[in-house]
C-alpha cells in the first residue's frame, strides 16, 4: 500500500512524525561528507527550530526531529545557505552513500567518494516510481551494503602474481578471507574460482610481489532492504569509470520508465528481466570496457 501524503509532509526530505503535528527534516549530505562548520550550523539550527536533538541516519545523513510546520520554511532557507539543503524521501533518489575509498581506506580499490558525488550531482532528489537507493563501495567488503540497494557499485582488483619474486612469506594467505591463495613450495597459487577480486592480497603483500592493473567496477541492480532483504542482481563488470557511470544512466532510465509504483524495485526484477537489461546495456556501452573474463 502506498501512503498518500499532502502538504508539508509531501515535500522531499520532510517526514511527518507520529502523534503531535511535528516533522523530521532530513538533510542532503552526499556520502556523509560534511565540514565542521556545516556540522556546527546544523546543531545550531536544531536548537533554534527543533528540540536540540539530531539523528545520524543509516544513509550517512542527518535528521532534525520535532520541527513544527511554521518553522519549516525558515529552516529550509537556513539549511540551503549552509550547503546542507533538505534531502529526499518517498519515491525519489535518496542520499547517495559511499565508503571512504582510496582517500583513507587501505583496502580500497576505487575512489568511491568521487563516484558518489557524481551520481549525487546528476540524480539526487529526482522523482522516480520507487524509492531509489544508490551506494558505492570501494571493495567487496561492502561496508555500505551496496548490494542491498536498488543500484550498487563495487570496486574490484584482479591480482597479478609474480611467483618468480615470491619469498613464500604467506602474508597474502593470511589476509585472504576467501581461502583463494596458498603458497606451495615457495610459489603463490591462486584459486581463481574462489577469488572475488577484493584486492586484499595486492594491498597486503609486503614486497609488492602481487600487483594489479586498473580497477574494475561491478554494477548490481534490484537489491532490497526492509523486512525481506535481497541482494541485488549482478549486472556487469566494466573496466572504466565513465562506462560504469554510463551503465548507471541506463539503469536509472530503466527505473524511471519501467518500474511500477507501490512495490519495491527488488520485487519487480527477476532473472529474465536481468537478461533483457544486460543485452540492452551491452548494445550501448563500449565493448572493450566489458570485463568478460575476470
Amino acid at each position: 500500500m502506498k501512503l498518500v501524503t499532502t502538504g508539508i509532509d509531501a515535500l522531499p526530505g520532510v517526514i511527518v512524525e507520529q502523534g503531535a503535528m511535528r516533522y523530521t527534516v532530513r538533510l542532503r549530505i552526499p556520502a556523509g561528507v560534511i565540514t565542521p562548520v556545516q556540522m556546527k550550523k546544523i546543531a545550531e539550527l536544531a536548537d533554534e527550530f527543533g528540540t536540540g536533538m539530531l539523528h545520524l541516519t543509516t544513509r550517512q545523513t542527518v535528521e532534525i526531529p520535532h520541527v513544527t510546520e511554521e518553522n519549516i520554511p525558515a529552516l529550509q532557507r537556513a539549511l540551503t545557505e549552509n550547503g546542507t539543503p533538505i534531502g529526499a524521501e518517498h519515491e525519489t533518489v535518496v542520499n547517495i552513500t559511499a565508503c571512504p575509498g582510496i582517500e583513507r581506506c587501505r583496502l580500497a580499490n576505487v575512489d568511491s567518494l568521487a563516484i558518489a558525488m557524481e551520481i549525487d550531482r546528476k540524480y539526487f532528489g529526482r522523482e522516480m516510481p520507487v524509492k531509489t537507493r544508490v551506494a558505492v563501495s570501494a571493495c567487496p567488503n561492502a561496508c555500505v551494503s551496496e548490494r542491498l540497494c536498488e543500484v550498487g557499485v563495487t570496486g574490484l582488483l584482479k591480482p597479478i602474481r609474480h611467483p618468480e619474486y615470491c619469498t613464500g612469506c604467506g602474508t597474502c594467505v593470511e589476509y585472504c578471507k576467501e581461502d583463494a591463495l596458498d603458497v606451495i613450495n615457495g610459489v603463490i597459487i591462486l584459486n581463481t574460482d574462489r577469488c572475488i577480486r577484493c584486492g586484499a592480497c595486492v594491498h597486503s603483500c609486503p614486497y609488492g610481489v602481487i600487483t594489479a592493473g586498473e580497477p574494475w567496477y561491478q554494477i548490481t541492480f534490484g537489491g532490497k532492504r526492509g523486512r525481506h532483504p535481497k541482494l541485488g542482481h549482478h549486472i556487469i563488470i566494466v573496466s572504466e569509470i565513465q562506462t560504469a557511470l554510463q551503465v548507471i544512466d541506463i539503469l536509472m532510465y530503466r527505473i524511471y520508465r519501467h518500474a511500477t509504483s507501490g512495490t519495491l524495485l527488488g520485487d519487480q526484477v527477476d532473472d529474465a528481466y536481468i537478461d533483457i537489461l544486460l543485452e540492452e546495456i551491452k548494445k550501448k556501452i563500449p565493448p572493450e570496457s566489458i570485463v568478460s573474463e575476470w
